[in-house]
C-alpha cells in the first residue's frame, strides 16, 4: 500500500495499476469513514447499491476521509443518472457503475460523468470546485477527467464483451464482482467455480492488456481468500466491510472473554 507521505495522486495510482487498498463503507455514520482515514486505508469504497447511504451520508463520508487525506469511491445504484450527478457535485475521487451489461451500456454510463465534447454530464459542480473558489471553466475542461471511473464485471455478458470495455479510454478500470458474476451464470455463491473462473480471469487479462486497473469487491479478510484474489492479479483490492470489521472484532473479545471465565470456574 502507498504511504501518505507519497506525492502520487489517486488517479496516477489507479492508471498506474499500483497495488492499492481499500474497505467498504455500509453505516451511515461517517466516523467509520474518520477511522478507515486514520488507519491508512487508500480510499473507502462507498456503497450506495447495497445500503441505506442516501446523497446526504455519502458527504459525510467524504468530509470525514478528505480530514485524512483519503480518497472516496462510490458505488452508484445502476443506472440512475441523477444520483450520479449529485455524487459527482460533491467531488468524489471515483465512481463505480454496477450491473454494466456490455461495452455499450458502459459507455453510456461513463459518459455521464464526462463533460461536452467527451459526454453528456450537466453542468452544476458544487463541492468539486470548492464552491466556486477553485476555476469552473478548469474543472470543465480539464478537473472532470481526474475522477478514477470504474466498471463492475459482475454479469457474464460484460465478462464476454470485456475486451470492447476495457477499449473505453476513458474508463479507468473494472471492478469484479464474483458473486454477481457466478449467480448470471445460474451457479450463485460458487465464486471459484471453473466456470466463474473462466469467465472473471477473460476480463481481468482484458484489462490488464490495456494496462488498467483490475480490482475486487469482497468482503473477506482472511488470508486464504485475499491471496486467491492477489494472485488472480488484482491490484486494487476492496476488502472487509465496516459491519464486517465491528463483527469480527466484537466477536473475538466476546470469545477470548468467555474463555478466560471458562478457564476460571
Amino acid at each position: 500500500m502507498q504511504g501518505k507521505g507519497d506525492k502520487m495522486t489517486i488517479k496516477e495510482k489507479v492508471k498506474s495499476a499500483l497495488p492499492i487498498t481499500g474497505t467498504h463503507v455500509n453505516l451511515l455514520d461517517p466516523t467509520v469513514s474518520d477511522i478507515f482515514g486514520v488507519l491508512g486505508y487508500d480510499y473507502i469504497f462507498v456503497d450506495m447499491e447495497h445500503s441505506a447511504i442516501d446523497c446526504e451520508h455519502v458527504f459525510q463520508h467524504i468530509l470525514a476521509a478528505k480530514a485524512n487525506d483519503m480518497a472516496v469511491f462510490v458505488r452508484v445504484p445502476a443506472d440512475d443518472t441523477t444520483i450520479t450527478k449529485r455524487v459527482l457535485e460533491m467531488g468524489i475521487d471515483g465512481i463505480i457503475f454496477p450491473m454494466i451489461k456490455d461495452s455499450k451500456h458502459a459507455e453510456e454510463m461513463i459518459a455521464q460523468t464526462l463533460y461536452p465534447p467527451y459526454g453528456k454530464r450537466g453542468c452544476g459542480p458544487k463541492r468539486a470546485v470548492k464552491y466556486g473558489v477553485a476555476s469552473e471553466p478548469d474543472y470543465y475542461k480539464n478537473g472532470h477527467l481526474e475522477l478514477c471511473r470504474f466498471v463492475m464485471i459482475e454479469l457474464e455478458s460484460a465478462a464476454l464483451d470485456a475486451e470492447n470495455i476495457a477499449k473505453n479510454p476513458f474508463i479507468d478500470g473494472c471492478v469484479m464482482g464474483f458473486h454477481d458474476l457466478s449467480g448470471s451464470i445460474g451457479k450463485l455463491g460458487d465464486i471459484f467455480c471453473e466456470e466463474n473462473l473462466a469467465l472473471a480471469t477473460k476480463a481481468i487479462n482484458a484489462f490488464k492488456k490495456e494496462g488498467k486497473t483490475v480490482s475486487i469487491s469482497t468482503y473477506a479478510t482472511d488470508t486464504e481468500t485475499l491471496t486467491t484474489y492477489h494472485n488472480l492479479g488484482m491490484n486494487m483490492i476492496s476488502m472487509g466491510a465496516d459491519y464486517v470489521h465491528i463483527v469480527n472484532g466484537a466477536k473475538q473479545a466476546l470469545e477470548t472473554l468467555n474463555k478466560i471465565r471458562r478457564q476460571l470456574l
